[in-house]
């Protein structure tokens, strides 16, 4: 998702420390009789593979994977304030969490259509890391790339782990070259083969992973249904899922402001490449996607003519990974928030999920939008997801799982007094910019 435009006020946060006291697996208590016996009562805590009741957790491949996951007993506690709301915690996620540093070496890839995308490796991994680790590649969202903070805290995550991480930016995104007069869409998954295919011819010796969030989180499911051997284990994050659902809550209340921050990034990309569209004729309609003042219009002038849809709404209706995931023959891990205002819970196929045996869905109550601003990390570090991602993907690669062939506590936290004014500063000012020209959602 691309970030909103917003005068950037994260030099009123300050860093907030998070403690979680230790906790014992066993209390005793002795007690004296006229017998001389004593009697031990023993408190033992929640097994560390029962998920906790905050946590919906389903899928047909439930009982395989839960053992990868070390906290999922512990409650999902939302960051104070921040998580309360959907709309404030995105749009927190969006502008204040924390960029990681990392240097990137970029390689362009030439498409088999004289397209390219951008693929962003961690410079000197190529020759410090051993030939046969394990490669992770990550799918940004809408018009994302790799200089997101939720990109960049799952590659430093996976990259401290050993693993090889490499971003790929789509069509205009990152910064990536656009050579021909197409993007990308939901349902394209051409330019993912490619990327894969490349990725495993540089390391053979390697299991290739991918993470995907909202849209390139859609375009995996969709790529997954077709392949079947090339990747070892993935992971779906806040994925739209039902497109049709998705446009239709687009539209509603606050959502605008997603939709507009949206069609403004599509619009600039189009911009800076707007030579390449000029003589386009048919059914392309340009200076509508030009000018478009939502998602829905951009496609409908450029996005569903570029693929050979008949109209917007089949280009959504035959675009949704909803209908793609009972095809998945991948180990694959979702995860969604019940409160996303972007990818409605709604729109999640929970029966597909539960009748594949090679995949996972883990619900927050809470998270937004790529927010989940809870766990030891929060406020500004790494989203909650990133340790259970990670999770999940050393557990495929340490070989502690083999999926099916086939198918038919309470923390404790210290928040000082300072901190936490500065958080109420924020969401206040938040709310004033973003309230200026929409009204607020009930």
């Amino acid at each position: 998702m691309a970030k909103l435009s917003l005068t950037p006020i994260s030099t009123l946060i300050s860093p907030v420390r998070r403690h979680r006291p230790p906790h014992s697996s066993l209390q005793t208590a002795a007690a004296s009789s006229s017998s001389s016996t004593t009697t031990i009562t023993t408190n033992t805590m929640p097994d560390q593979h029962t998920p906790h009741p905050s946590l919906e957790i389903i899928g047909g491949a439930r009982d395989l994977f839960l053992p990868a996951f070390n906290s999922l007993h512990r409650p999902y506690t939302p960051f104070p304030l921040l998580g309360n709301n959907r709309h404030v915690e995105t749009i927190f996620a969006s502008f204040f969490r924390a960029t990681p540093d990392a240097r990137l070496k970029r390689e362009c890839l030439r498409t088999k259509d004289d397209g390219a995308v951008a693929l962003d490796w961690v410079s000197g991994d190529h020759q410090i890391l051993p030939p046969n680790s394990p490669v992770l590649i990550l799918l940004p969202g809408l018009t994302g790339g790799s200089g997101d903070s939720y990109v960049r805290h799952m590659l430093i995550k996976a990259r401290n782990k050993g693993w090889r991480v490499v971003v790929f930016n789509s069509r205009g995104c990152g910064n990536s070259p656009v050579t021909t007069p197409q993007f990308y869409s939901a349902s394209f998954i051409g330019d993912m083969h490619e990327v894969v295919a490349h990725v495993g011819t540089r390391y053979p010796n390697a299991n290739l992973y991918a993470v995907g969030w909202s849209l390139g989180a859609n375009i995996l499911v969709n790529y997954l249904a077709q392949e079947t051997q090339t990747l070892t284990g993935a992971v779906s994050l806040c994925n739209p899922f039902n497109l049709v659902i998705a446009d239709e809550d687009f539209h509603k209340g606050f959502n605008v402001v997603y939709d507009k921050a949206l069609t403004n990034a599509l619009r600039k990309i189009l911009k800076n490449h707007a030579i390449l569209f000029e003589d386009m004729g048919g059914e392309y309609n340009i200076p509508l996607a030009a000018n478009a003042k939502s998602v829905r219009e951009f496609d409908e002038g450029l996005t569903r003519v570029s693929f050979g849809f008949k109209s917007v709404d089949d280009y959504y209706s035959n675009s949704c990974s909803s209908d793609s995931i009972k095809h998945v023959r991948t180990p694959l891990l979702c995860i969604q928030a019940a409160n996303d205002p972007i990818a409605p819970a709604r729109g999640i196929p929970f029966e597909d999920i539960k009748e594949n045996p090679n995949c996972l869905l883990i619900v927050t109550p809470k998270g937004g939008h790529l927010g989940w601003i809870a766990g030891s990390e929060a406020p500004l570090g790494a989203p909650w997801t990133d340790t259970i991602v990670m999770d999940f993907l050393e557990y495929l690669q340490s070989g502690a799982c083999k999926a099916p062939a086939s198918h038919s506590g309470t923390e404790g936290v210290q928040h000082s007094t300072e901190a936490m004014h500065h958080l109420k500063a924020l969401l206040c000012a938040t709310v004033i910019a973003l309230v200026h020209d929409l009204a607020w959602e009930q």
